[in-house]
């Protein structure tokens, strides 16, 4: 018995993959062989840059907290244990913020940290 190519499941099958592969450049968007290794590997990618999403934001806070401590004379690292041993519990995320949009307010922090680990 041959295998059927031309059956409703198997045009349904083959609308949704092309759907899903639109937007994509050249044959991929186009013939359903080629668009179906397109979509995998975009869902692979997908799934992977979920989680990668994640410790790339981490690396950016990071970033812009140890900018704006080095511009108030402390290294990131020392900031952040200072804030540790003054029992200090405020994130990255929040820390960069105030970094970015406050850097009075920042100031004020670290200086206040400085006191307490001095």
């Amino acid at each position: 018995m041959a295998r059927a190519t031309t059956g409703r499941i198997h045009q349904k099958r083959k609308r949704r993959v092309l759907k899903d592969a639109k937007g994509f450049r050249g044959a991929r968007s186009k013939l359903f062989r080629t668009a179906k290794d397109a979509r995998r590997r975009a869902l692979q990618n997908s799934y992977k840059h979920r989680r990668m999403k994640k410790r790339d934001f981490r690396v950016l806070w990071i970033m812009r907290i140890n900018a704006a401590t080095r511009s108030c004379g402390i290294s990131y690292s020392k900031f952040m244990g200072a804030l540790k041993a003054g029992n200090v519990v405020i994130n990255r995320k929040m820390l960069a913020e105030m970094a970015v949009k406050d850097m009075d307010a920042f100031r004020k922090l670290v200086d206040q940290v400085n006191k307490k680990a001095a």
